[in-house]
């Protein structure tokens, strides 16, 4: 099973009652946070992904269940299962803020790299779908040919200084997709980004 399908399982209802607030991004969110934040309390997790803490108790009880983090009472980590789930995503996508740009709607912008993903990009209209029902206020798509970065379907140009940050910072592969989304906060911006992502795989 890829890493995506093991965070959407996590995801999913598995009982009677209410489909989990979480979605696979929030999830995601979460395993970064414990990696970053070694001992992260339940609380402090509630509060950092937004979510109420009866949402962060099952979160917890279902990524304990499947080994990928240990609680204690000095907090949780992540174990060696989920350091390497973390791992085997970070292969396929990675992000970073970045500043205000002449194509995106707004200043609060997360851009994020989905690679070897052109071929599942049409005209970019879905990755905004995406990424607005998540709470964004819009989203650019941009695939990288080999040598510069395009939007499907137009032929606007990337403006220069945006273009070689996207470069230097994410380093795409020809066949790469770069997915920049715009958001009320960096909260949003990451969380929407990394739900167009998802949709894009």
């Amino acid at each position: 099973m890829n890493p995506f399908e093991i965070l959407q399982r996590i995801s999913e209802k598995n009982v009677p009652g209410r489909q989990p607030a979480f979605t696979p991004p929030y999830i995601l969110k979460a395993l970064e946070l414990i990696e970053s934040k070694r001992g992260i309390g339940r609380q402090q997790l509630s509060k950092k992904l937004r979510l109420g803490e009866g949402s962060v108790r099952t979160l917890i009880k279902r990524l304990k269940e499947k080994e990928f983090i240990e609680t204690s009472r000095g907090g949780m980590i992540l174990s060696d299962r989920g350091r390497f789930l973390l791992h085997k995503i970070g292969e396929h996508m990675v992000g970073i803020e970045i500043p205000d740009t002449r194509i995106t709607v707004g200043t609060e912008n997360y851009a994020i790299l989905v690679k070897g993903s052109a071929i599942n990009v049409k005209k970019g209209i879905e990755q905004r779908d995406a990424a607005i029902i998540a709470g964004a206020k819009g989203a650019t798509t941009l695939v990288f040919t080999g040598d510069k970065l395009m939007m499907p379907g137009t032929d606007v140009d990337i403006e220069s200084s945006m273009e070689k940050l996207l470069l230097s910072k994410l380093q795409p592969g020809n066949g790469d997709v770069i997915i920049i989304v715009t958001g009320c906060d960096p909260f949003i911006s990451e969380i929407a980004a990394k739900s167009a992502a998802f949709d894009l795989l």
